[in-house]
């Protein structure tokens, strides 16, 4: 979302998309190595997704290492080089997003 035009907005009066793009980007701002992700499009309409995981894409290609936790498994495979899934607390499958696809 557009946040720009409720900059002065106290968080907790923001959508959950908008906060969740908050969370992203004050995450964002110390420029990290590793970005943990835990549901990132938990809340976001189909089209910021969209422009979510096309940033993710783009931090990725700069060499920004993201450990993500979704449960779209082919959102996930979208920007994963390795996929680790996980079932009742367990690995159940590990191996390359090529690997795992098919």
């Amino acid at each position: 979302p557009n946040l720009k035009p409720r900059r002065h907005a106290k968080t907790g009066h923001l959508s959950g998309g908008e906060q969740q793009a908050t969370a992203i980007g004050r995450a964002l701002m110390s420029n990290p190595d590793v970005l943990l992700l835990d549901e990132v499009s938990l809340g976001l309409s189909p089209l910021i997704v969209d422009r979510v995981y096309a940033a993710l894409q783009g931090l990725i290609a700069s060499g920004t290492t993201i450990i993500l936790v979704e449960q779209d498994l082919n959102r996930a495979l979208s920007v994963s080089d390795k996929v680790i899934c996980m079932l009742e607390g367990r690995i159940a499958l590990e191996g390359s997003s090529r690997s795992v696809s098919r």
